[in-house]
């Protein structure tokens, strides 16, 4: 099954733009519609390491894990392990410099793996299209 893939080109430096994504996923990750606990969310973290968690966070301390890191190349590469479906699938996203600015390729792979893999990857299909224009925004 083909993974989904998506780029999108930001007005920052790479370094900038891994920082936006990583650091600062907590200010645009869209929670009202991509997360577990929906409203009740606080912020989404991102631990930049390999095996490093990323999870959301609700306001009363409670965690709801998203995934792992499997790889963290700052600036230039970071793919994680993504099992909010259950059986996981994996995300990997680059930064290239372009001219002033940066590409930013996501590519989400294994839902060949997955129960209802088609309907999935349809609906991540969709799904990165909101996320990375929140990052865009963001960024």
């Amino acid at each position: 099954m083909e993974p989904v893939r998506r780029a999108i080109t930001v007005e920052r430096p790479v370094e900038d733009a891994f920082r936006v994504f990583t650091e600062e996923l907590g200010n645009w990750w869209p929670v009202e519609t991509h997360s577990i606990a929906k409203d009740a969310v606080e912020t989404v973290v991102l631990e930049g390491r390999v095996g490093g968690r990323l999870y959301e966070r609700t306001a009363d301390g409670a965690e709801n894990g998203w995934g792992r890191m499997l790889v963290w190349e700052p600036p230039r590469r970071v793919a994680f392990e993504w099992h909010i479906t259950g059986v996981p699938t994996e995300v990997e996203v680059r930064f290239t410099p372009e001219g002033d600015g940066t590409r930013v390729d996501l590519e989400h792979r294994g839902f060949e793996r997955v129960a209802n893999g088609t309907e999935r990857r349809e609906s991540y299909n969709t799904g990165w299209v909101k996320v990375l224009g929140r990052y865009a925004a963001a960024a």
